[in-house]
């Protein structure tokens, strides 16, 4: 017979007595403590000890004794879990509860507006108003039970809870969701420390950027270590002295992306920090990276609904890189436990917390185990905050927060019932604490006898007759109260009307009949309603598409292996004294040229005929702005601080774009929004590796510097960042290495002198340890910066643009200068009137070293041709031209001995053409990267067929998913954001590029 057990009218909860005496009570004081026994529960003490009929007793909010034979004491208030399971409260470690939002100002750079240059914020602080170490979450902790009550009801007891805005955001408070006074739910005040990359509601200029945010970590760390040891010279600066204190809290970054939490990760290598990485969601697409991280993450559960692709208009518009995300986004906790990543789970991102436990079921349908998503929940958070002797399991001494539950908790049919936290109770669904479905029998008695009824029930609202015929009944119970009537048969209604309540063991009450008869009834129950499957939730196992490297159509499920090839009998442009060689042989082998001549052979080679193609060295772009995150650190005129290689992004598909082009190497340069931007990168086109694959390895650093129109910006009458003139520009660079001098000389007399970076790479361009290209245009700023150069020792090494450079092309060569131009490129702006296309000709007939670059995503697909132009424009030879995209960049680059011409023990970069490469003819049908072969003109033809049925098959599981009622968004097409030279990054932490496919959408 099963039991009914009524919780008490009078087990209400009890005033909490403490050490807050010295509050005035209003009213009479209660000084009653808290005692409670929950028997016969199944506890799930922790992941490993789960104990059944056993009893947990708890006063005054903490864990009095837990096991199988447990005393309860005399005052306690007995509450029968029999049925019931009861587990440790969840913890989340990623939370703004208790914390109010700050107002989100229109914030940033924007080069069109007047630029806030310095730091509002008042007091002793630092310059920058995105520092917010003096943030003390505990000081501006307020509870509120009505946000407490939407994270009590999907299970979480505990919180650490943070203000997220800016880039340091000051400390975390741990803290309870009991609806008490601030000072009772604190655990502690300050339990961790937050960052990001997000500058957040700072109107401050700088930074623009994510590499910004990064030199801002960077020279941050620096400014406190030296600050520990020379206050006095610094003077108060409570910026950094929070800073350091925060520094031995658990530390907190916030990166919502897998590239964000590699970039997040080397500060903290480099500065001997571990943080704990806040996830996005998109991380399971670089498992090998992000457990090399070493760091615990914490992982949302935001998904991305479907989107409503009935529209075949809408759905074309939708990436293919965005559906593959949607629908492998589920399982990306399960692919943490399966790769061993360590975690814990957060509520946050969620736009309805309601969506958490139906989220973590799905995670758990995907792939996560119960155990490990109970652990990730409960030890591991509390672990990692020093909360565990607190919180995170059912244990002798810690705090009483815990959840009873009617079933396994993640299971489909569990409900919550209720949330005790600090001892007291809290209702989810209390109204199911005595689930009311099954079978009974029930009696009814009157003056004509008695008679039994088998009454099946399937919820609180629904239930029938069983008979001859089943007769439908009209049924309600409240968890007390009980309702039914029904017929005797099928043409009679409501002859029976009966009421009453639960007791311990059964029902009863009294009723009528149709005649108005007095009836008494009882109500045992019998066995439990037999399961029965729903087929229209009957659940498939899981199947998903795979990662492929990058996360998009042209990806590789596995990255490509470097082979020995042989390409037999082509015509070989080597750019070296042979020139070019027809039928000939390149033998290829562990990434280098191995061989060049007639009738190689080579045992277990791969064999390319070349056989009336054309085989070159891979084109170098000199001056390229792919493959980043962001551009332009914009806000101030010196940036030598941040670099390129700190937001390098390797899933842009213009990778894979230009290696159709027969690209092989790209030189990432900083924007020229201001005098001296930012440190380069130059990369191979290894499309598929992480960041750190995609860089040229051993090349020389380089700077970029700027000059002219897009430095001075008298384009925008609001700019109030100096300088504003042509000579203003070239006041900054005399003043910049001004500092510079003063700066090595002062590190010499004292190596404690305080590191600036910024101050660093220009150090470093006196040294001749890096080099500048340098954005230019007009003869007398190229002339006045090369002047600037000869006076501090150093030369410009590129002037890149150089439209005038006809004009000053002697001067060039004196000065030792390099030269990388467009071919044909004039009237875009003012300072390109006397632009001209025999420009790149009469450089290179004066004896510059002259390159072709692109500067321009799309261009960089055909350098090839517009190497060409220079034979029409100017009568260069095929041979001359082809190395202004080949040898001569290499040259410039400094990495000739690597690469640009094809000659034994250089880096296999190599491109097959089906026709003399300065053909518009010509197609490149293998690019070869250091013996990798990383594009084939074939393989192409045979992804964009399998593009074509991926995209099918999500568009259809999307339809079915609306089909079956699940929510749907609508369709949102999938931009990439094309950044070029002079564009201004709208910068709030991350940048993200979506369109991987055949049908992404660009915008310049």
């Amino acid at each position: 017979m099963k039991k009914w057990t009524l919780l008490l009218a009078g087990c209400t909860l009890l005033s909490r007595l403490s050490a807050q005496e010295t509050f005035p009570v209003n009213g009479v004081a209660d000084k009653r403590e808290q005692c409670y026994a929950f028997t016969h529960a199944t506890i799930v003490k922790d992941i490993k000890t789960t104990l059944q009929d056993a009893t947990l007793v708890i006063r005054k909010g903490k864990i009095v004794s837990v096991g199988n034979d447990v005393s309860i004491p005399k005052d306690a208030v007995v509450i029968n879990c029999k049925s019931k399971y009861i587990y440790p409260s969840f913890v989340d470690l990623y939370s703004d509860y208790g914390i109010t939002a700050p107002q989100r100002e229109a914030r940033g750079f924007d080069f069109r507006a007047p630029a806030q240059l310095n730091s509002n914020q008042k007091g002793a602080y630092g310059w920058n108003q995105a520092l917010h170490t003096d943030v003390d979450a505990s000081g501006i902790f307020a509870v509120d039970d009505n946000k407490a009550k939407t994270l009590r009801d999907a299970g979480f007891g505990t919180v650490l809870s943070h203000q997220k805005d800016g880039i340091a955001r000051g400390t975390g408070v741990l803290a309870t969701l009991a609806n008490e006074k601030e000072n009772l739910v604190i655990l502690k005040e300050k339990a961790s420390a937050h960052y990001s990359f997000s500058k957040g509601t700072s109107t401050q200029s700088y930074p623009s950027s994510v590499m910004g945010s990064i030199a801002l970590l960077r020279q941050t760390y620096l400014d406190a270590k030296w600050y520990k040891g020379n206050p006095t010279a610094e003077g108060v600066n409570l910026t950094l002295q929070y800073w350091n204190e925060e520094q031995t809290l658990p530390q907190i970054f916030e990166a919502n992306d897998k590239w964000a939490a590699l970039r997040a990760d080397r500060i903290g290598d480099e500065f001997g920090v571990q943080y704990i990485l806040k996830a996005g969601g998109n991380e399971y697409q670089r498992l090998k990276e992000m457990k090399a991280t070493g760091a615990t993450f914490i992982l949302p559960l935001n998904y991305p609904q479907a989107m409503d692709v009935e529209d075949p208009n809408d759905a074309r518009a939708v990436s293919l890189a965005d559906m593959k995300n949607w629908e492998m986004a589920p399982a990306e906790a399960g692919l943490f436990e399966k790769e061993g990543i360590p975690f814990t789970i957060t509520a946050a991102d969620l736009k309805d917390t309601k969506q958490f436990i139906a989220n973590l079921r799905k995670a758990i349908e995907y792939g996560l185990s119960e155990s490990k998503a109970l652990e990730a929940l409960t030890k591991t958070p509390a672990t990692l905050i020093g909360a565990y002797d607190k919180v995170g399991s059912i244990e002798t001494g810690k705090l009483a927060n815990f959840i009873i539950t009617t079933g396994p908790v993640f299971a489909e049919k569990t409900t919550f019932l209720q949330n005790w936290v600090q001892g007291d109770k809290y209702d989810v669904k209390n109204d199911g604490w005595s689930p009311v479905t099954g079978t009974y029998s029930v009696t009814v008695k009157g003056a004509a006898g008695s008679k039994t009824y088998t009454l099946d029930v399937k919820n609180e609202n629904s239930a029938s007759i069983i008979g001859t015929d089943t007769i439908p009944a009209k049924f309600s119970f409240d968890g007390k109260l009980v309702k039914l009537s029904f017929g005797e048969t099928k043409k009679s209604r409501s002859s029976i009307r009966l009421s009453g309540v639960s007791s311990d063991s059964s029902w009863q009450g009294n009723g009528v009949d149709t005649a108005g008869n007095n009836l008494y009834w009882t109500a045992a129950f019998v066995k439990a309603l037999a399961e029965t499957k729903d087929s229209a939730r009957h659940k498939m196992p899981v199947k998903l598409g795979k990662v492929t490297y990058p996360f998009d159509g042209y990806g590789w499920e596995e990255l490509p292996k470097q082979e020995t090839i042989l390409i037999k009998n082509a015509t070989v442009w080597t750019n070296e004294k042979d020139g070019k060689i027809e039928g000939t042989d390149v033998l290829v082998k562990n990434g280098k040229i191995a061989a060049i001549g007639k009738n190689l052979s080579e045992a277990g080679a791969r064999i390319i005929d070349g056989t009336g193609k054309h085989l070159t060295p891979g084109i170098i772009d000199e001056h390229s702005h792919i493959a980043a995150a962001s551009i332009n650190e914009g806000a101030q005129s010196v940036t030598a601080e941040v670099r390129i290689a700190d937001n390098l992004n390797p899933d842009d598909i213009n990778i894979y774009r230009q290696l159709s082009g027969g690209v092989t190497s790209s030189h990432i340069l900083h924007g020229s929004a201001n005098t001296i931007g930012g440190q380069t990168q130059l990369i191979k086109l290894r499309w598929g590796l992480d960041d750190d694959g995609l860089k040229f390895k051993g090349a020389d650093p380089f700077i970029k510097f700027a000059l002219g129109e897009n430095v001075k910006r008298t384009t925008s009458q609001n700019n109030n960042r100096f300088p504003d003139t042509r000579m203003g520009v070239e006041q900054v660079l005399n003043d910049a290495f001004e500092r510079a001098t003063a700066y090595q000389k002062a590190l010499a007399a004292d190596p404690t002198t305080r590191r600036d970076l910024e101050l660093d790479a220009l150090v470093e361009i006196m040294n001749k340890k890096r080099f500048i290209t340098c954005h230019s245009y007009v003869q007398s700023e190229i002339t006045a910066t090369m002047r600037i150069a000869e006076k501090y020792g150093f030369r410009v090494n590129t002037f890149t643009h150089i439209l005038e450079g006809y004009k000053v092309a002697d001067k060039m060569k004196v000065h030792g200068a390099n030269a990388s131009t467009f071919s044909d490129w004039w009237a875009y702006k003012v300072e390109v009137t006397d632009a001209i296309p025999y420009n790149a000709a009469l450089m290179t007939k004066m004896g510059l070293n002259v390159c072709i670059n692109s500067d321009d995503a799309e261009m960089a697909r055909r350098l090839n041709q517009e190497a060409a132009k220079s034979v029409k424009y100017g009568g260069l030879t095929e041979e001359e031209a082809f190395k202004m995209v080949t040898l001569n960049p290499a040259k410039a680059l400094h990495v000739e001995d690597k690469v640009g011409s094809i000659k034994t023990g250089k880096d296999a970069d190599l491109v097959l053409w089906s026709a003399n490469p300065l053909s518009i003819y010509a197609k490149a049908e293998k690019t070869i990267v250091d013996g990798t072969v990383y594009y084939d003109i074939d393989r192409d033809q045979q992804l964009r067929k399998q593009i074509t049925a991926e995209r099918t098959r999500l568009v259809n599981k999307m339809l079915a998913e609306k089909k079956a009622g699940g929510a749907v968004t609508p369709a949102r097409p999938s931009f990439q954001v094309i950044l070029s030279c002079g564009d201004h990054d709208h910068h709030d932490g991350l940048f993200t590029v979506d369109a991987g496919d055949e049908m992404n959408n660009t915008t310049n």
